[in-house]
């Protein structure tokens, strides 16, 4: 990994009324790698990523993209600084196919406005092939795609826009055996590309397989942040529970 962070989030504050939902919390993510944001429902996980994905606006703390300090008051801001969110809803249009979904919003056209349909078509099977060599209807609405196929028009989007730093919400929920396993295969290559990747998540067995280290949040304050090689499940499931560190708990 490289010595400066991708992304740091430092001191970061966020409430809703007298509700405190992140307090004081600083986390970090470096090119290569993937941290799990871990906690309970209403621990802060989700608001602390759309505070880097510009959704929220945060009371206090800085975020720095790769050494410079940030400014992201919306998802517009975010995107400058390619940061891009693959929400759980994948936010796609069921009745488009693969490369109208690639370039919802940002399509390809002529000089005399007219789309440049077969130019996306080839650029969506140039990152597709790359990403996922095994998909191939490139014809089908994506409402008749399996989810992790879903998943994969959604990363590709992504990744085609120059996406650097990527917010995955639960990207494997729902998903069958082989979907959940099509997903992580994904990750190691976004990983080998050199993305650095938060990967929201409640499932401790889905984390401790595809993160390098894992972030856990309660009650909007930030337990500890471990890397997984050197913790247990067990370990994992104890910081969400009781908010304490293994070092804490030993």
């Amino acid at each position: 990994m490289e010595n400066t962070p991708l992304v740091e989030m430092r001191n970061i504050s966020l409430s809703f009324g007298g509700l405190h939902a992140v307090r004081n919390v600083s986390i970090d993510l470096y090119p290569g790698e993937v941290v799990g944001v871990l906690g309970h429902n209403g621990a802060g996980k989700s608001c602390l990523m759309r505070i880097l994905a510009g959704a929220y606006p945060r009371d206090a703390g800085t975020i720095h993209v790769n050494g410079a300090e940030a400014r992201i008051a919306n998802p517009r801001d975010a995107r400058r600084y390619n940061i891009e969110t693959i929400y759980q809803t994948l936010a796609l249009a069921d009745n488009l196919n693969a490369s109208a979904n690639l370039f919802l919003g940002r399509e390809l056209r002529s000089p005399f406005g007219t789309l440049r349909s077969a130019e996306m078509e080839e650029e969506t099977r140039r990152i597709m092939g790359r990403l996922n060599p095994n998909f191939r209807k490139f014809g089908s609405p994506v409402a008749d795609l399996s989810g992790g196929q879903r998943q994969s028009v959604a990363i590709a989007r992504a990744v085609y826009f120059n996406a650097r730093i990527l917010i995955m919400d639960e990207p494997t929920a729902a998903l069958g055996v082989e979907e959940t396993r099509m997903v992580g295969e994904l990750i190691e290559e976004l990983k080998a590309r050199g993305l650095g990747i938060f990967l929201i998540d409640h499932d401790v067995q889905q984390v401790m397989r595809l993160c390098d280290r894992a972030s856990v949040l309660k009650n909007g304050h930030l337990v500890g942040t471990v890397r997984t090689a050197d913790v247990t499940e067990d370990d994992l499931l104890e910081m969400i529970i009781l908010g304490k560190t293994p070092a804490q708990v030993a």
